[in-house]
């Protein structure tokens, strides 16, 4: 999809957006960052087709009929008496699909994303984060060519934080196109193939800060104090194949990654999903002549909520 020359204003007022240049790829997962009212929420309207350009045009495979669009709104007002599975199950028989495939995929997605009170909670009783799971719910209900999402992890909990970064990476695997919205950079970065920002209605691609040092991730299978749970793990295809990884090394009953300090948030990710302990991520001693930099290590047998980089 691209954007070409695309501009937007209301009536006479003042330009919201000018002449943004953007193309967006299968696989691709695009962030958009900037102050608030810097015209991030515009451009998503824009993107997902609920809004019209005032100059310029969108074009692309993902605007023609029949392509399928997922969007998250900033404010998910959710009053309705209804139940959350059957507000998902009435919106996915509006997108073509038959009762019990909606109703199906509503649940496991609720599940996925753990919607306190389960999927029979009214959705008038929901507070702002479980509004949220359901309107991420929405979204996926039907597989999208390309899914829109404003400031996702807006009141997400960490388990849904998760989740989320789990479905981007796999929307993008699966051949389909993110662009979602956040006001912190580093976030941004942890989750983008390509950071974009916002401000006086210009609309450029951030430079890449590049990877800094690497990081050290040591893991290690849960009850394998001797190491036989490590056994082919550097000769097959697997964890060590993902992006990032410029080393592996196994001392003992744990495996020493070297991983690009850009890229530990996955490698992270990925190991726990694979059933890997992390033991300790930690910075490289530096070399003789250069000053130390700060080290950040979790307790032992702790980490960090991980999140992914989709590629």
């Amino acid at each position: 999809m691209h954007c070409e020359a695309v501009g937007k204003r209301y009536g006479r007022g003042r330009w919201i957006l000018r002449d943004v240049d953007l193309a967006l790829a299968p696989g691709d997962v695009l962030a958009v960052v900037g102050a608030n009212g810097s015209g991030k929420s515009t451009l998503l309207r824009i993107l997902a087709g609920l809004a019209r350009p005032t100059t310029g045009r969108r074009t692309g495979p993902v605007t023609a009929r029949g392509a399928a669009v997922g969007y998250v709104p900033d404010r998910f007002t959710a009053h309705e008496r209804l139940t959350a599975i059957a507000y998902l199950t009435h919106l996915g028989r509006i997108r073509g699909l038959p009762t019990a495939t909606a109703r199906d995929r509503a649940g496991r997605l609720l599940d996925r994303l753990a919607l306190a009170g389960g999927p029979d909670t009214a959705l008038r009783t929901l507070s702002k984060g479980n509004a949220q799971k359901v309107a991420l719910a929405q979204a996926l209900l039907v597989p999208p060519d390309l899914l829109v999402l404003d400031e996702p992890w807006s009141g997400l909990d960490a388990s849904a934080h998760t989740a989320l970064a789990g479905i981007l990476a796999e929307t993008a695997a699966a051949g389909g196109a993110v662009v979602f919205t956040d006001h912190r950079e580093a976030l941004a970065r942890t989750h983008a193939t390509a950071v974009h920002t916002v401000a006086g209605g210009r609309v450029a691609r951030s430079a890449d800060p590049g990877p800094g040092a690497p990081a050290v991730v040591v893991l290690s299978r849960p009850g394998g104090s001797d190491g036989a749970g490590l056994s082919g793990v550097l000769d097959g295809p697997g964890l060590l194949d993902l992006p990032g990884i410029l080393a592996a090394e196994r001392r003992g009953a744990e495996l020493h990654l070297r991983v690009d300090r850009s890229r530990t948030d996955a490698v992270l990710l990925a190991a726990l999903r694979d059933h890997w302990s992390v033991r300790a991520v930690t910075r490289p001693a530096p070399e003789p002549g250069t000053a130390p930099e700060p080290a950040a290590a979790p307790e032992p047998d702790t980490a960090p909520t991980p999140r992914t980089t989709a590629r």
